[in-house]
């Protein structure tokens, strides 16, 4: 096996994914798959898990799916423990699962701001605390929590998604230091635009119709944020996420990186 073929090789380890039935969270899953990992797929979409599973298994790997709801810390643990229970190990834990939110500051509802924080937030410290749980004993683990490259600038009506991200990014780098002496390697994940569910509701107008004129306005707008002129793809985060549970990326730790195409300025 050349130095190539053994840095992306995942044989033998395992990997949770939550958001795994759908957008980065699904090509995450079945690109770890692909590199060797057995996988279990979490999703609040039971439907959604279970067909990523099919796509892997028919492809010829190795994935179990399970409902989990990241706003609950004993549905995050469950999904965990149901991996070691599965597989005997845990190796990359993946938080993936989020939810967009857009809105002025002073239009923000305290339901809107609970829920973005219990989901984007709490759902990816659940998921940390659960990870740490199995890899300190272990003595080793790669965690990747997902932000935004919303962390970066200021986007107006992004308020509570932004915050929420920002806090992901620093608890990452935290958690970093903490596991580091266990052998354990925290980081984040940064993602660009990218044409996934998140952007579900520029597909549509305001009767719930299919608006395939706005769509466009809103993927031309967000290509012109990009030097490349691109929008982004799940698989575009999920090659970034295999490099960041793979020995290939034994040295990085406490970082945050990005897939974004270069975005420079806001949307």
């Amino acid at each position: 096996m050349g130095y190539l073929d053994s840095a992306f090789d995942l044989s033998g380890t395992v990997a949770v994914v939550t958001g795994g039935g759908s957008g980065m969270g699904r090509a995450s899953s079945e690109v770890l798959a692909e590199a060797g990992a057995s996988v279990v797929v979490g999703d609040i979409d039971t439907s959604r898990a279970d067909e990523t599973v099919a796509a892997i298994t028919a492809a010829g790997g190795t994935a179990k799916a399970r409902r989990v709801d990241v706003s609950q810390k004993a549905s995050v643990d469950a999904l965990v423990d149901f991996a070691v229970a599965e597989f005997g190990r845990l190796d990359a834990m993946c938080n993936v699962a989020g939810v967009p939110h857009s809105a002025e500051v002073v239009d923000v509802t305290e339901e809107d701001l609970d829920r973005l924080i219990a989901i984007n937030l709490k759902g990816t410290f659940f998921g940390c605390q659960a990870a740490m749980r199995v890899m300190v004993p272990q003595g080793s683990g790669s965690i990747v929590n997902v932000a935004s490259s919303i962390i970066d600038l200021p986007f107006q009506g992004y308020s509570v998604y932004g915050m929420t991200k920002a806090a992901v990014t620093m608890l990452s780098r935290v958690l970093a230091a903490e596991g580091g002496p266990h052998g354990i390697r925290v980081n984040t994940l940064a993602p660009g635009s990218t044409d996934s569910a998140f952007i579900d509701r520029h597909r549509f107008n305001e009767a719930g119709e299919p608006d395939p004129e706005r769509l466009e306005r809103y993927l031309a707008a967000m290509r012109a944020t990009s030097p490349l002129g691109l929008m982004g793809e799940p698989i575009d985060q999920a090659y970034l996420i295999l490099y960041l549970v793979s020995p290939a990326s034994r040295f990085a730790t406490g970082n945050t990186f990005r897939a974004n195409g270069g975005n420079a300025r806001p949307w």
